[in-house]
């Protein structure tokens, strides 16, 4: 069983309340549509919000059940506040319709205008009403860390909501590298930030029960925690700790412990890299994840990880399990 938690999906058609808001636009002799968003123009496919094509997709690439959340250029904070809170709205109502018409094989995902912090606390209880399972976030709001106190709030409805969060990492234009970076190198970058700062400005201590994921394995977050566990403990390897040569020690969990409470998707590319995060953080901390529509599977879905010859325990806490308590689902196939 495969349940891909990295998916997304585009509304077919926006309403024309203003100038600000998406719209969609057809493409001659094809059913395909063209978002257009300010700067943004995507060609997209049907599947991106048709049920029935979706299945089919689903199908064809092995997936048992898809975990769904708006493509991440819907995620536009720098809207005026009532645009964001129309378009968060609309874009949570179709997503729990497609998953209404996707015969329980559609988990969804919401969106809240994080741009108002409050009102995005206040979205979640909708968002819970509609069906969703949780809500992606972005890995900056406005130039802030997701994990910045501001959104402390947020989160703790969350939890106390029980919705799972999804962390997106979205890069952002930095004179420090060229804009043909964003998509690679500043994307890794934007992981590492958005899981550091949850951790460094409390709101993992503060969520112990939060259930959170991280696109592309929180990018090079886990090749740095290991840098924090050591200025916390003073040991290499996980071994006794070393509080004479501790940097910066301190009380409570280790960076490692902490990082072994997230989620990670495991769209890292590359066998090794993920033989690292199962390693490093455990098989049950891997999701499967696969970034469709916005780009290809690989056929089947999760093939390198299917030909890892992994033990049957751990591949099917990655393939499913995983996801299930993630998004608090029933630990059944």
């Amino acid at each position: 069983m495969i349940v891909d938690t990295h998916a997304h999906a585009i509304p077919g058609r926006y309403p024309e309340r203003s100038s600000c808001l998406p719209r969609m636009e057809p493409v001659q002799g094809s059913p395909d549509r063209t978002l257009v968003f300010d700067q943004v123009r995507f060609r997209a496919k049907e599947v991106f919000w048709d049920a029935e094509r979706r299945l089919e997709a689903m199908d064809a690439a092995g997936v048992d059940a898809e975990v769904v959340s708006p493509m991440p250029p819907l995620l536009r904070w720098d809207l005026p506040s009532a645009e964001v809170a129309f378009l968060a709205r609309h874009v949570n109502e179709f997503v729990a319709e497609l998953a209404a018409h996707g015969s329980g094989r559609i988990l969804g995902l919401g969106m809240a205008p994080l741009g108002d912090p409050d009102g995005a606390a206040a979205e979640l209880a909708t968002i819970r009403d509609l069906g969703l399972h949780g809500v992606e976030v972005t890995s900056s709001v406005l130039g802030a860390s997701i994990g910045d106190e501001k959104f402390l709030p947020f989160f703790q409805e969350c939890e106390r909501l029980g919705l799972a969060v999804f962390v997106h990492a979205m890069p952002a234009a930095t004179a420090r590298l060229p804009r043909s970076a964003l998509a690679t190198y500043v994307v890794g970058i934007e992981g590492a930030y958005a899981a550091a700062s949850i951790v460094t400005n409390g709101v993992a201590d503060a969520c112990p029960d939060l259930r959170i994921s991280f696109s592309h394995a929180a990018g090079g977050y886990p090749l740095t925690v290991p840098r924090a566990n050591y200025f916390a403990t003073g040991a290499w390897n996980e071994e006794e700790p070393r509080p004479d040569r501790a940097v910066a020690p301190s009380e409570g969990p280790t960076p490692l412990e902490v990082a072994r409470r997230f989620y990670y998707d495991s769209l890292v590319f590359d066998r090794r890299a993920i033989a690292y995060l199962i390693e490093l953080l455990g098989a049950d901390r891997l999701l499967v994840g696969s970034d469709f529509a916005a780009m290809p599977r690989e056929e089947p879905c999760a093939r390198t990880l299917l030909a890892m010859e992994l033990d049957a325990e751990q591949l099917e806490d990655i393939t499913w399990r995983n996801a299930h308590r993630w998004l608090d689902l029933p630990a059944s196939g």
